[in-house]
């Protein structure tokens, strides 16, 4: 949807044609009036709750054998506020997209309404997916979580978080927050918000309960991987629908996503299933975030396992629709001959009048003449 869509018809102020025409101009100015509530004293306390990130402590170079100062972040209840405000933000950044990208590449395509509506879904995720992949890898990297797999479960509960890794959880689920008002301003179909709210349900499930029952880490390393095989399936479809014969991103996706399922379950299992499993401390105690109970660790395999089974399903059955497709031998056409009717043939009107003239009983040009004679 555009940020500012021009139209000889100006909708009635406040209406939904209206808010959903300039949603984007009525987010931007949401997110100024906490922007320019840091510039006065007055307002400063309470806007830097939805700006900033909260409940970060200051650990001295001597602690934990820190060469140098860090600050390291908590989750609480204010994080509420700061997912609110980059949900404002996420929301005018896919205007953005929408107007400047989007929409002008659909111009030129000329799709068709269901591809397009499909295409500007591939579009935005396309590009959260790249995103987070990049931002996410950075943050593998620079914590060492790729070159130390113990480090998903060593040291549990991970109640301190870097700026990066707090920021990352905060931004993603901003992102998926922001996507039930985008059912609203893009005018999604009623059939297809069914599964659109699954599947952001899921999401917003998992992400939440990695970042609240402290298992940053492991979430991190499966988002990325999750983030990675989607947006390889997005960008394919982004190419099919511009060249109805690319197939090979799909058939590379396939590979990856059973690949990315099975390393899922992996993971998930060698950490908490074996890893946090036999850790010493097995206590529930809210106060230090250690959630490393037996009930707790069944749920959340059980929500992993779950979860990847029904997107096997939705997969197997994505497959088999497109082998039937495929496989499915073209009909042929078959041409009816069919007459106008009120309109015979010049032959058909002759016949027509020949023999109405001998049935009832006139004589034709023939005998007329053969009396004569």
């Amino acid at each position: 949807m555009a940020i500012r869509k021009k139209s000889n018809k100006n909708p009635p102020v406040l209406s939904h044609e209206f808010i959903v025409q300039n949603h984007a101009d009525i987010v931007s100015c949401m997110a100024m009036v906490f922007l320019l509530g840091l510039m006065f004293e007055v307002t400063a306390k309470a806007a830097v709750v939805f700006v900033t990130l909260q409940y970060n402590v200051t650990i001295p170079a001597t602690e934990h054998q820190f060469t140098e100062t860090v600050t390291l972040y908590h989750y609480g209840i204010k994080d509420l506020a700061t997912v609110f405000f980059y949900m404002l933000v996420a929301i005018i950044i896919h205007a953005i997209i929408q107007e400047y990208v989007l929409d002008k590449i659909n111009r030129r395509m000329h799709f068709s309404k269901t591809k397009h509506s499909k295409f500007n879904e591939s579009g935005q995720l396309s590009a959260f997916y790249l995103f987070s992949c990049v931002w996410g890898t950075s943050i593998l990297i620079a914590e060492n979580y790729v070159s130390d797999p113990t480090s998903l479960w060593r040291d549990y509960p991970h109640t301190a978080m870097p700026f990066q890794m707090k920021f990352f959880y905060i931004s993603q689920l901003a992102y998926w927050f922001h996507a039930f008002p985008e059912l609203y301003f893009q005018k999604t179909k009623k059939e297809d918000i069914p599964r659109q709210l699954v599947y952001i349900g899921l999401y917003l499930f998992h992400i939440t309960g990695a970042y609240l029952l402290n298992l940053t880490h492991l979430g991190l390393v499966l988002l990325v991987l999750h983030y990675f095989v989607e947006f390889l399936f997005h960008v394919s479809r982004l190419f099919y629908f511009s060249d109805e014969k690319y197939q090979k991103g799909f058939s590379l996706w396939a590979v990856l996503f059973v690949l990315g399922r099975l390393l899922t379950l992996i993971l998930s299992v060698l950490t908490v299933g074996f890893g946090l499993a036999r850790a010493e401390n097995q206590t529930l105690d809210f106060s230090t975030g250690n959630f490393n109970v037996l009930p707790i660790r069944i749920t959340v395999l059980a929500s992993i396992c779950l979860t990847q089974a029904f997107m096997m399903w939705k997969f197997i059955n994505f497959q088999l629709r497109r082998w039937r497709e495929h496989s499915s031998p073209p009909q042929p056409v078959k041409k009816k001959f069919v007459t106008t009717k009120g309109k015979p043939s010049k032959k058909e009107r002759e016949n027509g009048i020949n023999g109405t003239l001998t049935s009832n009983g006139a004589d034709s040009p023939r005998s007329r003449k053969e009396k004569s004679s």
